[in-house]
């Protein structure tokens, strides 16, 4: 039998929303189902590469409810131990998930492809090649 698949497709900016979606993903690929994340809008800055001070570029998520910023947000998580934005990146990576990032948000943000992290297989793709590849026997998320 098949793995069941499930598409997320990250539209928010927001650091919490953004982690939750890592949360899902490495939890679904951990039960054997296949998983693509589809990254657009605000939530392709959480694929950005470091800055130039090597900041990680995930830090330009929006910010909390509270106002608290993405990297220190992700500081309290680790203290609490919740998995880290990177962990769960990296978890996601070693599970097999699939990284699409939609070409309409990067243009919209006016990101190029060649700011994205390099340590993450990313495909670009638009809605239709995320549509595709989720076929028609999964399950979908928005996030």
């Amino acid at each position: 039998m098949a793995a069941s698949k499930l598409g997320i497709i990250v539209f928010s900016g927001d650091y919490d929303r953004v982690h939750y979606a890592l949360i899902t993903a490495s939890a679904a690929a951990a039960t054997d189902r296949q998983v693509t994340l589809f990254f657009t809008m605000g939530a392709t800055r959480g694929l950005l590469d470091t800055d130039a001070d090597g900041a990680p570029g995930w830090g330009a998520l929006d910010a909390g409810a509270d106002g608290t910023p993405a990297t220190s947000r992700d500081a309290a998580h680790r203290d609490k131990g919740i998995g880290t934005f990177e962990e769960l990146l990296g978890a996601c990576i070693e599970l097999g998930v699939s990284f699409m990032v939609c070409e309409t948000g990067l243009k919209a943000l006016g990101i190029r492809a060649d700011a994205l992290r390099r340590d993450v297989p990313v495909k670009s793709g638009g809605m239709v090649t995320f549509l595709a590849a989720a076929g028609t026997d999964g399950a979908m998320l928005f996030i």
